[in-house]
């Protein structure tokens, strides 16, 4: 499912037009990725927590010619399922 799917499930629920339920998605996503970049944990009840993690700065090695890599310390998403995410999976 993508998100124009997603749009299509929120229009069968709510109903209105196609068009209010793209922004609707559209306004839930925004909302998360701008909570994120404060840094600010986002917790869905039975889906789970979106989080930032902060990655250590760190040497790789690249495969092709064997030379060392200093990779810089970066902010990643991350993401933990809820138990009943999991359950409903299994």
């Amino acid at each position: 499912m993508n998100k124009s799917g997603l749009a299509d499930v929120v229009n069968g629920v709510i109903g209105g037009t196609k068009v209010g339920s793209e922004k609707a998605v559209d306004a839930m996503i925004e909302a998360i990725v701008d909570s994120l970049k404060k840094e600010e944990e986002v917790s869905i009840a039975g889906l789970g927590i979106f989080s930032v993690k902060q990655r250590k700065a760190r040497q790789a090695r690249n495969p092709r010619t064997g030379a060392t890599v200093s990779v810089p310390a970066t902010k990643v998403p991350k993401f933990r399922a809820a138990k009943a995410l999991k359950d409903a999976v299994r």
